[in-house]
């Protein structure tokens, strides 16, 4: 009746095997009779709550009416019935119909909560390389966790990685002297790295002539490519955006492949991709 994925049935082979589970992964078991719907429908909620967990809970089912004996032994005196089971241990439980905010109630006194879940989750990816899949994840959890350092460094790592530099030494500067950690020594290094690396000689040559004639396309242009090549990003793509509103075909398209290129290489996540990629279309289209 129910997924092997998503539950275990319970029988004589397979308890002590489940309790002994407990010790590593909690386990809630649902207890449960085929003539009384609303077990089953016990055993639907937990299926959808335990999938919430991410592999935090297990769901074990015990039909009483298939395995009299097992049931037998936890003493079950009315149905539906569900048990936690921690460490082989039984450490909380509830009796009677059920709605899936009383389950969740009684589950959350014992694991993590979603947005510890989310946390780690996000952590992971972060560990993975997948920063614009984490950052939107991690802002709005620094949202409901005000200061947490472990958030924001996290948040600060992915800015760094996606060229978003400004909102990174702004994030990087509220992390209290206490959390300044190796991890954010590291990323400081790299935001100071950057800065060495974004402001040469050339580009500053080519801001003196830009702010002498602003009007030149040419330069504008140059400029522009030379921020990109230093990360400078946001820069680079609004000089672009200006140089096309004036002339959406300056030299032959090259203007508008090079603004293209930038929004491709930053990937669809990127809150600075999304920005510009809007006005871009908006001019083309």
């Amino acid at each position: 009746m129910y997924d092997p994925q998503v539950s275990i049935e319970l029988n004589e082979q397979n308890l002590h095997q489940v309790i002994e589970q407990s010790m590593q992964t909690p386990v809630i078991i649902s207890f449960w009779a085929s003539s009384m719907p609303e077990t089953a429908e016990v055993n639907h909620l937990l299926e959808r709550i335990v999938a919430s967990y991410q592999g935090q809970v297990v769901l074990a089912t015990l039909n009483c009416e298939a395995q009299p004996m097992v049931a037998g032994q936890f003493g079950v005196r009315s149905l539906p019935t569900v048990a936690l089971f921690k460490n082989g241990q039984p450490v909380d439980g509830a009796a009677g119909p059920q709605t899936e905010q009383s389950l969740r109630e009684m589950l959350s006194k014992h694991l993590p909560s979603q947005e510890e879940l989310a946390l780690k989750n996000a952590l992971a990816q972060v560990d993975e390389k997948q920063y614009n899949e984490a950052l939107p994840v991690l802002r709005e959890l620094a949202a409901k966790f005000e200061q947490n350092s472990v958030i924001n460094l996290a948040m600060a790592e992915c800015l760094l990685e996606t060229s978003q530099f400004d909102e990174a030494e702004l994030l990087l500067a509220t992390i209290p002297m206490q959390d300044q950690d190796a991890k954010f020594k590291g990323l400081i290094a790299k935001l100071e790295l950057h800065k060495q690396a974004s402001d040469s000689p050339e580009i500053r040559l080519l801001e003196e002539k830009l702010t002498a004639e602003p009007e030149n396309q040419e330069i504008a242009f140059e400029l522009a490519v030379q921020y990109s090549q230093v990360d400078r990003t946001e820069e680079a793509l609004e000089l672009l955006l200006k140089l096309l509103r004036k002339n959406i075909n300056f030299a032959d398209g090259a203007a508008k492949k090079t603004m293209m290129d930038i929004l491709t290489a930053l990937g669809q996540g990127n809150a600075i991709a999304s920005k510009y990629r809007r006005q871009l279309y908006a001019l083309l289209y």
